[in-house]
């Protein structure tokens, strides 16, 4: 494998900060990173939404900005890959029914790559049935989906990490700081101050 390269399975309304943030961190130190979205070639959007914590029973959810994708899915290869990346936001409970993404994932998966997955990212990996045997934790509402997938849910502080073995998970993008750590650290990925 030449370079080193990852990429990010989305689709519309994926959650901002959680496709923002991780592309720009991850490219700063020196990653290809790939963005696509099934039925979508690079060049063209997708819509982002925000999601917040402001006290309700769950978050809220507002219009986020336009991300432009840099890959084509229809041309993906795993294969070319060094690990895969899941935002959460409402983009993987639809994007899971694809055959295709959850083909993706599973080779991800079964060829032992690292795996950064965040809030509803999991239902992906749930649908994908990867979870089997793993401990891993995410938005707390997907906790149903990731016990009935085989998985165990690890109950974790909102701004938490779980690392199981090449599975990095978190339950939302007040994890970033540790979530974005710990997968570079399954990376093998060295910062030095």
């Amino acid at each position: 494998m030449a370079k080193k390269s990852i990429l990010f399975l989305t689709g519309d309304y994926v959650e901002d900060y959680e496709i923002m943030v991780p592309f720009q961190a991850l490219t700063m130190v020196g990653y290809q990173v790939d963005v696509v979205c099934p039925d979508k070639k690079a060049g063209e959007i997708i819509r982002t939404s925000i999601h917040d914590f402001e006290g309700d029973q769950t978050y809220s959810e507002k219009r986020g900005h336009n991300f432009t994708l840099n890959a084509t899915f229809a041309e993906v290869n795993a294969d070319d890959y060094t690990a895969l990346l899941i935002p959460g936001g409402r983009a993987p409970e639809y994007i899971r029914l694809n055959e295709r993404v959850l083909e993706i994932a599973r080779q991800f998966a079964t060829a032992g790559k690292p795996i950064a997955a965040i809030c509803h990212g999991l239902q992906l990996l749930a649908a994908a049935g990867v979870l089997k045997d793993k401990s891993c934790t995410a938005y707390p509402a997907c906790a149903p989906e990731v016990t009935l997938a085989g998985g165990t849910f690890v109950e974790t502080p909102i701004d938490g990490v779980h690392v199981d073995g090449n599975l990095v998970s978190a339950p939302a993008w007040p994890a970033h700081p540790q979530w974005l750590a710990a997968f570079l650290e399954v990376l093998g990925t060295k910062i030095e101050l």
